[in-house]
């Protein structure tokens, strides 16, 4: 591997759009259980709030040293306010349109002893008026960048995705989507999709050994006229499929802390690399890298060029 890009990095724009989400953690000591019900009593001594979904894709983006924008919905509220003032904090561009119909999408943790108790989920789809004011703001944002990607998490944000990436493809912009559920031609045309091991089942079937994996690889990557299909497979390493070939590397976490947003930091990585100019090949070995660091941490992080240039 040559050296991590960071001067070239810091030249590039990045526009994020997808669902936001507001990833909050309680953390608490627990030493009894309810007298009310059979649960335990966590002392809360300390509360964080984190950027979620399309959100952590962006910080990771402008950790890794290059530029970001984030365009998504939020709705007219406290979790929403918060989302705005993170991503000021993290050196992310905020393009946030409000649905005044709606509430931010929020995922409370509750943990003690950094064991996590429990997860409390507060999402809802964004309205059409919502969706018609994010569209009206696309086509301003794309052609400013060097790079479009799209992070699904199957709230709604990408209802027009298909018309999101034809319009870059017409600008010559790079699209990397990372996917969700099972109709992956709305991702038709794109640089590149990222499912992980289950999303590629969902989306392909089971496979039985390597060569079957393969086979169905490619033929969704020519079904979807992709450059590139990565798929990512926790411990058993990446697979990135390419018209020349099929490339593979394995797994580098030493120690498995918590997975989540794990596929964010690949999609960052990848997404800063590309923009450089640099092959799949290469730009696989970084993102690869930066996943393994990631999986060390708790709850959903980022990973800086300082760990990535180590």
């Amino acid at each position: 591997m040559q050296h991590f890009p960071l001067e070239v990095i810091q030249t590039k724009k990045i526009l994020v759009i997808g669902d936001l989400m507001l990833d909050r953690y309680w953390f608490g000591e627990v030493d009894r259980i309810s007298p009310e019900a059979p649960v335990p009593v966590v002392h809360v001594a300390r509360r964080e709030d984190r950027l979620g979904g399309a959100a952590n894709v962006a910080r990771n983006i402008t950790a890794l040293g290059a530029q970001a924008s984030l365009l998504g919905i939020v709705g007219d509220d406290e979790a929403g306010r918060r989302i705005h003032s993170l991503c000021t904090e993290a050196g992310i561009q905020p393009h946030l349109v409000v649905d005044f119909n709606i509430d931010t999408t929020l995922k409370m943790r509750v943990l003690g002893r950094q064991q996590q108790l429990l997860r409390i989920d507060f999402e809802y789809p964004p309205s059409t008026d919502a969706l018609v004011q994010l569209d009206h703001q696309i086509k301003n944002l794309v052609e400013q960048h060097d790079v479009l990607v799209l992070s699904d998490y199957n709230k709604g944000v990408l209802t027009h995705i298909q018309a999101m990436i034809a319009y870059a493809k017409e600008k010559g912009i790079p699209v990397l989507v990372d996917p969700k559920g099972t109709d992956y031609q709305r991702y038709k045309g794109a640089s590149l999709v990222t499912p992980n091991r289950s999303e590629m089942m969902q989306a392909v079937g089971a496979w039985s050994d390597e060569e079957g994996l393969t086979t169905k690889a490619n033929q969704l990557r020519q079904q979807l006229d992709l450059e590139a299909l990565l798929v990512t497979r926790s411990e058993q390493g990446m697979t990135l499929f390419i018209e020349n070939g099929r490339f593979h590397v394995d797994a580098q976490a030493h120690e498995v802390y918590d997975v989540s947003g794990a596929g964010d930091t690949v999609l960052a990585t990848l997404a800063v690399t590309r923009a450089t100019g640099m092959p799949w090949q290469e730009a696989i070995l970084w993102a690869n890298k930066a996943g393994g660091i990631v999986v060390g941490k708790l709850g959903t992080s980022i990973v800086t060029a300082e760990e990535l240039s180590a």
